[in-house]
């Protein structure tokens, strides 16, 4: 046996990869921060309350009844071919038509996440995100040794001109561009929806490089106003792998996503996930689509609608109503997120612990950048989830927060900033490397 340490014998015969997989010191603090009496605004955990549970009793017992055999044993590498056709159905608002051979179903986005990462870059390849990008994307980029490179955004989503600058900078300074990362629709974290000239042009700079697009639609159908984004995949066939998810629109337990691909790609994504899983979960899967062919699951995603858009009324109107001078934050059309900007001279990370004191807990936004992208201006940044608590709870939270954040413009009003680079700010690369689902 390697020596290790006290703690863990086989510290040193880790491979690499692994020792960037750090829990940091926020999802311990959210440990204490999940206590009723604090108002939790960082968890992006879908309602499911709103589901009609009896509905959801039904198609599993009538599933169990009827073809429980089938749903307890093992299934395809692919995954159901009945979901996969119902697939097609469900993703038909976004614009996206396919055969039931391009899908492959996963447990969950996130592993059909990580199943392209792992097909597709080696160690050193570089990945291009959003500025911020989603922290769970950022975990698999990191577990797999790949490069981050942060392209910044504006009003209207992922900057065309940043993206082509940035792949010519990669590739003048020797790397190679493998992925483009992107949540086009009601983006976690930001909470911004790309329109569809800035995707066409996003298509375009992507063509014209060579790379491959990873477009990530978790919150498609979860729109505000009625209508539902046309997905990049729907114009682009060859260029982008499409990822979708079940756990948004019925139920983030049951963890069943899935991956439109080209073909090659495909095969090799189904290879993969074999080595994996073998299989998904048959049970899940067949619960999925029963309930498909069974429930109007279109109406319970309006009921999402109606009840995200509610909450999310309410937290738009009690940042208006409790953030000082100088606080700004996006207004999302969509989804489950709003990004916050706190005035000059704050930080939102060294500021959450005494946040989670006041009973009040969020994200810091610094969990959503790796490497280079720390920068001061990051450090005021913070993700505010509207999706879990009632709207009263929101509001109480939101003034709480403001409270907090009086409380700290104050301290820098008697004593000054602190200097960058103290408390917690050392630790930064690791903030959120492994998230708690709870909190992706």
């Amino acid at each position: 046996m390697t020596t290790g340490t006290r703690l863990d014998p086989w510290f040193t015969s880790y491979a690499q990869r692994a020792h960037g997989l750090a829990a940091s010191e926020i999802r311990a603090l959210f440990a204490v921060a999940s206590r009723p009496e604090v108002v939790s605004l960082a968890g992006g955990m879908p309602y499911v309350t709103a589901l009609d549970l009896d509905a959801v009793a039904d198609t599993v017992a009538q599933l169990l009844r009827e073809r429980g055999a089938t749903a307890l044993q093992y299934g395809s590498g692919q995954g159901d071919e009945r979901l996969r056709e119902q697939i097609l159905e469900v993703m038909a608002p976004v614009g996206i038509t396919a055969h039931p051979d391009d899908i492959v179903v996963t447990t969950g986005s996130q592993m059909a996440l990580d199943l392209v990462v792992r097909t597709f870059c080696d160690p050193g390849d570089v990945v291009l995100v959003e500025s911020p990008s989603y922290v769970g994307a950022l975990g698999v980029f990191r577990s797999y040794e790949a490069r981050v490179v942060h392209v910044d955004m504006d009003e209207h989503g992922l900057s065309p001109v940043a993206l082509s600058q940035a792949i010519d900078q990669v590739r003048a300074d020797g790397g190679q561009v493998k992925l483009i990362y992107t949540i086009p629709s009601f983006h976690n974290p930001a909470g911004l929806t790309q329109g569809q000239q800035r995707r066409h042009d996003i298509l375009e700079v992507a063509r014209r490089a060579g790379v491959l697009i990873l477009e990530d639609d978790p919150y498609g159908l979860l729109g505000f106003d009625g209508e539902v984004p046309r997905a990049m995949r729907a114009d682009e066939e060859t260029g982008v792998i499409y990822l979708g998810s079940f756990s948004k629109t019925i139920a983030s337990g049951l963890r069943v996503g899935w991956a439109v691909a080209p073909h090659g790609v495909r095969e090799k994504l189904v290879l993969a996930a074999e080595a994996a899983v073998l299989c998904p979960s048959n049970y899940a899967q067949l619960t999925v689509s029963e309930y498909l062919a069974t429930n109007d699951w279109m109406a319970q995603i309006d009921t999402f609608r109606k009840l995200y858009r509610e909450r999310r009324d309410a937290l738009l109107a009690a940042l208006a109503d409790h953030m000082p001078a100088g606080t700004t934050w996006t207004e999302p059309a969509g989804g489950f997120y709003s990004w916050v900007t706190l005035p000059e001279g704050l930080d939102a990370r060294a500021m959450l612990p005494r946040a989670v004191a006041g009973l009040v807990a969020y994200v810091p936004g610094t969990g959503f950048y790796l490497g280079e992208a720390e920068q001061d201006a990051n450090r005021r940044s913070l993700r505010l989830s509207y999706c879990y608590p009632p709207p009263e709870r929101i509001v109480e939270g939101v003034r709480r927060l403001g409270n907090v954040i009086d409380d700290e413009l104050g301290l820098i009003a008697t004593f000054g900033q602190a200097a960058p680079g103290t408390g917690w700010h050392q630790h930064d690369e690791a903030v959120l490397s492994t998230p708690a689902p709870d909190l992706a």
